[in-house]
């Protein structure tokens, strides 16, 4: 059995017990190994929810990037196992699992995004109020057109629809709050789907699929496993695996 190089990080925390709380000083970041773990803040006097992190998710990290206090707190749901991170152990983390390391820098683009479009609104609502004329472009959706096409589990009587242009297959990242197109989360009870795992792409040639970089346990086409980043032409019937999750193409 392979030794877990993080074994000598993992903490224990029970059910109701408190990780950090919000405001606190802190210098490192978990990762959930087992269990799960409630984040949620106090805004305007009452406690919201930001989300549950489950097995493979992380939290706490602006602490050990920037050295920030915590922004949130953070308490177990269940008897849990998190694997404590600090600033002597975060290279060998990012290291030895690169899906964390490309899921962080997702969660830190979604923030640039998002502070790049509240500062565009900002200054659309100036220009407005100074009765300068602006120029729209086009209104872009990000829901794909459905295709006609679908994924079918092997095991059970689930479908998930294709999109015409492109379909993210995954797991729902609390982490960054991205929900794929296909959600692989109730079928992947071993969790070996990545958050985002791979892409379904329609051309008129027909579809593909493709790999993402950092997923993790493979995708495969009739059991022939692909090169991450390399798209492979499929056809009706194909039988597709991602992790462990076994799906039929339908066209």
């Amino acid at each position: 059995m392979t030794k877990n190089p993080f074994q000598n990080f993992v903490v224990r925390v029970r059910a109701g017990e408190t990780v950090f709380r919000e405001a606190d000083a802190g210098a490192t970041m978990y990762i959930v190994q087992s269990g799960a773990v409630r984040l949620c803040r106090e805004v305007e006097g009452q406690r919201r929810d930001l989300g549950t992190m489950g097995k493979g998710d992380f939290f706490g990290e602006m602490s050990i990037l920037e050295g920030l206090a915590r922004t949130h707190t953070a308490e177990a749901l269940e008897d849990s196992e998190l694997i404590e991170i600090s600033n002597a152990t975060f290279d060998k983390m990012i290291k030895g699992n690169i899906e964390i390391a490309i899921r962080m820098l997702r969660k830190l683009s979604i923030r640039l995004r998002q502070a790049e479009s509240q500062l565009a609104q900002a200054g659309t609502s100036s220009a407005a109020r100074a009765s300068v004329p602006t120029i729209v472009g086009e209104t872009q959706t990000s829901v794909a057109p459905r295709s006609g096409s679908r994924l079918e589990a092997e095991e059970s009587d689930v479908v998930f629809p294709v999109g015409a242009q492109d379909t993210m297959i995954g797991r729902y990242d609390p982490v960054t709050e991205l929900k794929p197109d296909v959600d692989l989360t109730d079928l992947d009870l071993k969790r070996s789907v990545s958050r985002r795992h791979a892409r379904i792409v329609g051309s008129p040639d027909g579809f593909s699929v493709v790999e993402e970089i950092g997923a993790l346990n493979g995708t495969f086409v009739n059991s022939e496993r692909l090169a991450a980043g390399e798209p492979r032409s499929i056809q009706d019937g194909d039988r597709l695996g991602f992790g462990m999750v076994k799906l039929v193409f339908r066209a």
